[in-house]
């Protein structure tokens, strides 16, 4: 009242007819940045990360592709919330955003012609979840870590967009040849139909771990081990901290292979094929820590698996997923203490994809010999397994790799 007080007796003359005036205008044109900035604020943000909810406001009409439902579009600029802005050294031209859109299209439209040969591009378009395809300068996350491909969810529920990265394209010569650009983007299209896959997911199963007493080694300890002695802490970490078995129970009731075979055997009981697999897997491991090759080929692995950074290795069922193996890592701020030491890691699961082929650019190609991973021996899926780990453990231990795509609901 008092403001409005003073207003009114300072507004009987023409100074205070301009101040009321210019009072006004202040606050009209305040409101009006607000009203303005609010939608810019909220577009930015929900570019954030690429892979969360994705805000990202499409312009023009975009590129169509023969066959498809979606467009491809051009993004001329990187807005990344909290990182900052993208490095620009990392950025690609206008004009080979322009090459890159178009060796895309070419690139989809080869994979469109022969759908038949790449079953994630026909469930995808089948199931019209693609909402659109977006050629970005370069992608990057809400870390600031730049990818060649990322999926992100849309607002509409069960549809995704996916983006690709033009600087990558250049780096990796795959501008202006589409038909070496077909098979990589195929192998994307996995993460389209996960991630608009909005069916429940199972809640994991398992016993509580006993952090507390794991017996973890630190990795000079694990160093001065001998093999039998290594194989006694893995033994002791069975009883207290690692798991070897699918706390999804995608297994249950699922056959099994003759090892070095491809002839699947039914089971005898619903939890046969999980049990077969769990002693398979613990003897793999167990060949790990203790012989001499992988101590010297594979350390990480060894070290991996007695100093608790991994807490999981496991045989699973995921028909979503078109790896062998995977390694997935809890992000830091899920990061637990674990012994008796001040000792603090973030959890690692190891999942070998039980009816998958190696794909020929896995470190362990040769090793499987075209077997599916759960038709190996426990000599050969130990060698899979630590050289999963020696390839991904570090890497992703910090950048915080979250499980949810390895957790997808069996089907």
């Amino acid at each position: 009242m008092a403001f409005f007080t003073g207003t009114r007796s300072r507004s009987t003359g023409p100074d205070g007819m301009r101040r009321l005036l210019f009072f006004f205008f202040f606050v009209s044109l305040t409101v009006c940045m607000a009203v303005l900035v609010v939608p810019a604020s909220a577009s930015h943000e929900g570019h954030e990360a690429h892979a969360g909810e994705e805000l990202h406001e499409l312009t023009g009409a975009g590129y169509p592709v023969p066959g498809a439902s979606f467009r491809v579009f051009a993004a001329t600029s990187i807005q990344t919330a909290g990182v900052g802005g993208a490095d620009p050294a990392r950025s690609a031209e206008p004009a080979e955003i322009d090459a890159a859109v178009q060796t895309v299209i070419e690139a989809l439209t080869v994979l469109l012609q022969h759908r038949i040969a790449y079953p994630r591009v026909d469930e995808a378009v089948k199931k019209d979840v693609l909402h659109a395809v977006i050629v970005e300068p370069t992608v990057v996350n809400r870390e600031g870590k730049a990818f060649p491909f990322l999926v992100a969810r849309t607002k509409d529920p069960g549809r995704v967009n996916l983006l690709i990265s033009a600087a990558s394209l250049k780096d990796k010569g795959l501008l202006n040849h589409p038909d070496q650009l077909a098979p990589v983007l195929a192998r994307e299209f996995q993460w389209v139909v996960s991630k608009a896959d909005t069916a429940p997911k199972p809640k994991t199963v398992g016993g509580e771990r006993d952090l507390a007493r794991a017996p973890t080694r630190t990795d000079k300890e694990i160093r001065e081990l001998s093999g039998e002695g290594r194989a006694r802490v893995l033994q002791q970490l069975f009883e207290t901290y690692l798991r070897t078995v699918d706390d999804l129970k995608s297994l249950e009731g699922q056959p099994s292979y003759e090892v070095g075979t491809t002839t699947l055997v039914p089971p005898t009981h619903s939890d046969s094929t999980t049990k077969l697999y769990e002693i398979r897997v613990r003897e793999a491991l167990q060949k790990i820590v203790q012989e001499p090759y992988f101590a010297a080929q594979t350390p990480k692995a060894v070290k991996s698996l007695l100093n608790g950074k991994i807490w999981s290795v496991a045989f699973v069922k995921i028909e979503q997923r078109d790896w062998a193996t995977r390694t997935r890592v809890l992000p830091k701020e899920q990061s637990v203490p674990v012994g008796s030491g001040d000792q603090t890691i973030q959890p690692a699961s190891i999942l070998v994809n039980t009816y998958r082929t190696a794909a020929p650019d896995d470190p362990y190609y040769a090793d499987t010999k075209g077997l599916p991973m759960g038709a190996l021996s426990a000599d050969q899926l130990a060698r899979v397994i630590a050289w999963e780990i020696e390839r991904n453990i570090i890497e992703k231990s910090m950048t915080g790799h979250v499980a949810q795509d390895a957790m997808s609901a069996p089907k």
